[in-house]
């Protein structure tokens, strides 16, 4: 099986204080953990089963970036 990289923006959870990864790539992928070694176990697992399923189209987007942007509210 060939080996692929993928995207993860991650972000903690103001609530529960959990990580949450999303696979940038993989629309609707995306795991938690309490911790980055079980967020990135979990992340593995959920992009194997997302690939697994077949759900996924060629080409892939590609991660760009992030930006923050400041408004007035």
């Amino acid at each position: 099986m060939a080996k692929r990289t993928f995207t993860v923006v991650i972000e903690k959870d103001p609530e529960s204080g959990w990580l949450v990864g999303e696979v940038v790539e993989l629309p609707g992928c995306y795991s938690q953990a309490p911790d980055i070694a079980g967020l990135e176990a979990n992340i593995q697992e959920a992009i194997k089963a997302y690939l697994g399923a077949g759900i996924w189209e060629e080409p892939l987007s590609s991660f760009v970036g992030t930006w923050q942007v400041e408004v007035s509210a």
